[in-house]
């Protein structure tokens, strides 16, 4: 199986369409914590890949103008894990182990629109990619891995 732009994409075991609906649900205006404050909505997720969305707002911006780098890699950190609910086991988490964040121009307003791609996934581990862009232009990119941590039986 291939990607639209013609990456292979790896076959996932398992996809549970009620946990990635619960995620969406989760994501929504009521949403407390940083994700709350970040405004973040995850609007798509299929197996391996997930779109979350946020506004750029004044309070998220340096006294420089610009969008703290901060609030990109809270985005991608919080999309990494995201990502891996629907395939892993109920009642598994995920860890984010390490990642690099890659910061590839400003953002000073409009929305950023983070898309996290599972690139390998074990029972253990996984590797994610996130791209947020920037209103269409790639605002940074990144790569991590992430622990699966399974339940206690």
């Amino acid at each position: 199986m291939t990607s639209t732009d013609g990456a292979p994409v790896p076959a996932f075991e398992r996809f549970d369409q009620q946990t990635a609906d619960g995620l969406v649900a989760a994501h929504g205006a009521e949403t407390g914590g940083l994700v709350g404050f970040l405004g973040l909505r995850i609007t798509a997720i299929t197996p391996g890949r997930l779109v979350a969305e946020a506004a750029v707002r004044d309070e998220l911006l340096t006294p420089f103008g610009n969008l703290h780098g901060g609030v990109l890699a809270a985005v991608t950190d919080h999309v990494l894990g995201c990502v891996l609910y629907p395939l892993i086991e109920q009642g598994a988490w995920a860890a984010t182990t390490e990642f690099k964040v890659n910061y590839l121009a400003p953002v000073r307003e409009g929305a950023l629109r983070a898309e996290a791609t599972v690139l390998s996934l074990t029972r253990r581990t996984a590797v994610v990619r996130v791209e947020v862009t920037n209103d269409g232009r790639l605002a940074s990119a990144a790569q991590g891995t992430v622990l699966v941590v399974t339940p206690r039986s």
